[in-house]
């Protein structure tokens, strides 16, 4: 089960990786993200742009793994992320890592099946999504409210553009 190997892997990066002393000072951004995360699924319920495929058990399905991914894997990888921030240039290369890292992911399980795009929405999408996410990640850490700010008009712009009963508004 692919599901459980995963999780385990971000078990593991947690127990090497976190900083378990900080999780406080970042836990307020990784509720923004969770909350929009679960958002997202809840506007787009019916109408979804990927979702997660399961192809080991039949019970398994976008929710529950879409569950896991959101209060599992995400806080284990915003606390990463955030915990080894850099300063000065490194931080774009920084960006741009995390950036990769989460297409490719992505990319391989879209290959294997698992991840399947829906409704005009692709890896290219899924690129651009990932690059505007962790600078909003970042920003809301530095500055909640203008994060919210920027957040508001780029989810207005993602409902208008993919959601089938906006698309009459353009």
């Amino acid at each position: 089960m692919y599901l459980l190997f995963v999780l385990g892997v971000y078990i593991i990066f947690a127990k090497l990786f976190v900083d378990w002393k900080r999780w406080r000072e970042f836990y307020p951004t990784i509720q923004f993200y969770i909350i929009c995360n679960l958002l997202y699924n809840f506007i787009f319920y019916q109408h979804t742009l990927w979702r997660y495929k399961a192809v080991t058990v039949p019970w398994l399905n976008h929710t529950l793994i879409e569950i896991a991914f959101s209060f599992f894997i995400l806080p284990v990888v915003l606390l990463i992320y955030l915990q080894y921030f850099p300063k000065g240039y490194k931080k774009y290369l920084y960006v741009g890592i995390w950036i990769a890292y989460f297409s490719l992911i992505e990319y391989l399980f879209m290959k294997k099946g698992l991840f399947i795009y829906e409704h005009g929405w692709n890896i290219w999408w899924s690129t651009l999504f990932n690059l505007i996410t962790f600078m909003i990640i970042r920003l809301h850490y530095k500055n909640t409210l203008l994060a919210y700010l920027i957040s508001i008009p780029i989810i207005f712009i993602l409902l208008l553009f993919f959601h089938p009963s906006l698309q009459e508004l353009k």
